[in-house]
This record gives structure tokens, C-alpha cells and sequence, in this order.
């Protein structure tokens, strides 16, 4: 079974529809890349798999381990198992990333964890991460450059465990260093229990991270489906010749 299933999804944003009859799936265990011009609705489908408001569904549904998640709320979604690393992650001002982690790590919890029990758990991720105890102490995103807020992204994956991960463009804007060690932190946090959407531009960031299949999206629909080979002749051509047959 597919523990990620997109069917005919048609999604309007402020009375403009996006998506126009998406149908996809993502097992458990597998990493499928997203690929497609700017504007083609990549993000829209995380966010609305997510559950954003401002993303109306207008027909289809979204379907997560047998169950219709196409009306549930945000937080919902996100205790069923489904994640969002954002592309552009927001400052939360006077919020502690260990405080703020503590409270996602909870509420997806029947109980409470004890606090010495999550500063174990979080010292363990943060020492797979290979990175600084102090980080935590820093307030959400605040000040950071673009690689810390996407390692911080990277950490919350890490705590949070999630069966369905979605990675929207989390190497945006990062230098090559930066890029590579937020792909190893996401390689360190998948398992075969966790099935990862990535959204992404960029050949090199999948050369670190080898998706299982490539799809692309243009205009708001799946134009193509196939392996690395793909990603490889989407770097040499662009997306000309695909956006001519649309």
C-alpha cells in the first residue's frame, strides 16, 4: 500500500487554480524528488498535503495510511505522521529551539515527556547532526544564515520522526558546503520507515541524496515520471522541450 496517496487533486490559492488533477504516491522507505519550473505548484502540493488554509481543495483527495486527511486540520495531519520543512522557515522571536521542540515533540504525544528525557533525546540528534549543544539555546531562526535555518528544519525532522516527510526545497539558497551537510543530515535522519517527498531544483543536491524516482511539474500537473536519469537530462535541457508540450 501507498502510504502517500494524491488523488486528482485540484487546488485552488485566493480563487486561481494551481493544481490541476495531481495524482501521486510516496511509500515508506522511499524518496521521491519533485522537480518542475517556478510557479509549476511544487510547493503548493506540500502545503495543501500539509493542510494550509490559505490551499483549497477543490476536488481530489489526499489519502495517508488508509485515511482521507483531505479535511483534517494542520496539527491533525501532523500527529497522523506528515512533515513540512518549509523553504523559507519564520523567526519566532523569545522561543528557545529546545523549548520550541519540546512543545512539537509533546503534542504529538498522548503524555507528556519528562525533560530529562527530551534533553537526552535531543543531545543524541543533536550529536548525529554534528552539531553545537549551544544551538538550541538560540531563539527560532533568529539571526541565523541560511544553512543554520535549514539544519535547525533538519533537527525538528530528526525529533519528530515523522512516516511522511516533505522537503520543500530545503537546499535553497545554500553554498555547496552548506548544501552538502544538510544533505547528509537528512541522509542520517531517513530510514525506511519514513517516506520523504523532496522538492527540489537542483542536480547536485540529488546527487547527494538519490531519489528513487523523479517526477516533474508543470503548470500545475505530472508531466513525467522516471529515474536519476531524468534529473541528469533536466540539467543539460531544461525544462523547454516539456513546457512546449503543455
Amino acid at each position: 500500500m501507498n502510504d502517500l496517496e494524491i488523488k486528482n487533486l485540484h487546488v485552488t490559492v485566493e480563487g486561481t487554480e494551481i493544481l490541476k488533477g495531481v495524482n501521486l504516491t510516496v511509500s515508506k522507505g522511499e524518496v521521491v524528488a519533485l522537480m518542475g519550473p517556478n510557479g509549476s505548484g511544487k510547493s503548493t502540493l506540500a502545503y495543501t498535503i500539509a493542510g494550509h488554509p490559505s490551499y483549497v481543495v477543490t476536488k481530489g483527495k489526499i489519502i495517508f495510511k488508509g485515511k482521507d486527511m483531505t479535511k483534517l486540520s494542520p496539527d491533525k495531519r501532523a500527529k497522523e505522521g506528515l512533515f513540512l520543512s518549509f523553504q523559507y522557515p519564520q523567526e519566532i522571536s523569545g522561543v528557545s529551539i529546545a523549548n520550541f521542540l519540546r512543545t512539537a515533540v509533546n503534542a504529538k504525544l498522548s503524555s507528556k515527556m519528562p525533560v530529562k528525557e527530551f534533553m537526552k533525546l535531543l543531545k543524541e540528534k543533536m550529536q548525529l547532526l554534528k552539531m553545537d549543544e549551544s544551538f538550541v539555546k538560540r531563539y527560532v531562526n533568529e539571526g541565523f544564515s541560511g544553512g543554520e535555518k535549514k539544519r535547525a528544519e533538519i533537527l525538528q525532522l530528526a525529533m519528530l520522526k515523522p512516516e511522511m516527510a516533505m522537503l520543500d526545497e530545503t537546499d535553497s539558497g545554500l553554498d555547496i558546503t552548506s548544501m552538502k551537510t544538510v544533505a547528509e543530515g537528512i541522509k542520517k535522519v531517513m530510514s525506511k520507515d519514513m517516506g520523504v517527498l523532496l522538492i527540489t531544483h537542483y542536480q547536485r543536491f540529488l546527487n547527494y541524496i538519490k531519489p528513487d524516482r523523479v517526477i516533474v511539474m508543470i503548470n500545475g500537473k505530472i508531466v513525467k515520471e522516471g529515474g536519476h536519469k531524468l534529473v541528469e537530462e533536466l540539467e543539460a535541457k531544461g525544462y523547454e522541450e516539456l513546457l512546449a508540450e503543455t
